[in-house]
């Protein structure tokens, strides 16, 4: 049988708090830092360690998923050690408490999410997995974008602290998510163990030689190149146009995004299914250097502004669902779907780095304009590169993968796939 419609609202619930949470990592530690007297450098020291920890751990954490055939319990993990970052912040804004939060969060963050991506993959198998990872965006835009109000509410309206105590708080319901995924619609841990034996360091090492890792990797650096230090940049510049207004038109870039990408996510997936991979992917990249050259033309007219940073939904959305998707693709037939993930994780880490750090000595230099002018030429190689060089990567029809749809068309017996993912359950098909 398909998995149970609970297993599935349990999935999209998760995937709504998941975003809730992680979403009072935000901004809101550099405002709540400075209302506790630090100075810029103590904050950008801060937010350093936390960005390079999360950098450096999207490989290991990554393994350390596909490692275990549980993968439920290290969601859970990740989900407390999260919680206990954020309570940690709000009761002890000291140094060296708020450096161990930055590092447990940035870890248990890129624990949690191939954790969640590969509970998805147990939970629909591949042919269900496109319509899957549209739900999963769906859900954690609107998680974020509820969760930006909200927290900025609390923040506003009661204390900097507040943020964090609810930030906490939100990991109960999402614990509570977590456990209403039914075991049984998952992939069994031990037939799952023995479909990915024999791989090894032969098995990693193809991996790593695979060119349609390479180069979607490489797309992966470039827009998170391109797109990190736009809306930052337009900032800056929206708050020498608008004044006290700028934070209300940042707030409103950030949630309007969300939205957009909520609603068109669904639509991706069915494209990245019926069309291709590279079809999305175009879609996706292609909105970056449009918005690139829209921005500075943008920043004068709040209104303007807020449209501009429309095109980000699209470009969040492609990403959000074709990111696990080609990883999953790639790692048909073995235990690495994960480390896949993490991959990709730690490309669009040391892209979304050089980003802010490349943005602002531009502007510094040249002005504004040029660095949004860079901005938008980093995502037009983004698209060239997935025009000219990224390989297609939608399994052909005749492997029994494509166009399987949940619950519709059994999966073909021959296909051994990764532990985490579609070991066979009795009774079930899709």
């Amino acid at each position: 049988m398909a998995p149970s419609k609970r297993s599935q609202r349990a999935l999209d619930w998760l995937n709504f708090f998941v975003a809730d949470v992680q979403t009072g990592f935000g901004p809101f530690v550099a405002v709540y830092l400075a209302a506790q007297e630090w100075t810029q450098a103590e904050i950008g020291l801060a937010l350093s360690v936390g960005a390079f920890t999360a950098m450096v751990s999207q490989v290991p954490a990554g393994a350390l998923v596909d490692a275990t055939p549980r993968k439920r319990l290290a969601a859970l993990a990740a989900l407390i050690a999260v919680a206990a970052s954020a309570l940690l912040l709000a009761t002890w804004p000291a140094t060296l408490p708020v450096l161990f939060a930055e590092v447990l969060h940035g870890f248990a963050s890129c624990v949690l999410a191939p954790a969640v991506a590969a509970i998805s993959l147990a939970l629909v198998g591949r042919g269900g997995l496109s319509g899957r990872l549209a739900r999963n965006v769906r859900y954690r835009a609107i998680g974020n974008g509820i969760a930006a109000g909200v927290l900025g509410a609390a923040g506003t309206y009661v204390s900097g602290a507040a943020v964090f105590w609810l930030t906490a708080a939100l990991c109960v319901p999402a614990l509570a998510a977590l456990a209403a995924i039914r075991q049984a619609d998952l992939a069994p841990p031990a037939e799952a163990a023995q479909a990915s034996t024999g791989g090894g360091r032969g098995e990693i090492r193809r991996l790593l030689a695979d060119r349609r890792l390479l180069v979607f990797a490489a797309c992966c650096a470039l827009f998170a190149l391109s797109n990190a230090a736009m809306l930052p940049l337009a900032g800056v510049e929206a708050n020498r146009n608008t004044g006290d207004m700028a934070n209300l038109v940042i707030a409103a870039g950030i949630v309007v995004p969300q939205f957009v990408g909520a609603a068109i996510s669904p639509w991706v997936g069915r494209l990245a299914e019926q069309r291709g991979r590279r079809a999305a992917l175009l879609l996706g990249f292609g909105a970056l250097p449009a918005r690139g050259l829209l921005l500075p033309l943008a920043v004068a007219d709040p209104w303007m502004l807020i449209a501009v940073q429309a095109l980000d939904g699209v470009s969040a959305a492609a990403l959000g669902v074709l990111l696990p998707l080609i990883a999953a693709d790639l790692t048909r037939g073995t235990n690495r779907f994960n480390l896949c993930m993490g991959i990709f994780g730690l490309a669009t880490g040391v892209g979304a780095t050089l980003s802010t750090a490349a943005a602002g000595a531009i502007a510094g230099w040249l002005g504004a304009g040029v660095a949004f002018v860079a901005l938008a030429g980093a995502g037009l190689l983004a698209v060239l590169l997935v025009l000219f060089a990224m390989p297609e990567t939608r399994p052909a029809a005749g492997d029994g993968s494509r166009n399987l749809r949940e619950g519709k068309t059994a999966r073909p017996p021959t296909d051994v796939v990764p532990a985490e993912v579609e070991a066979p359950v009795p009774g079930r098909s899709g």
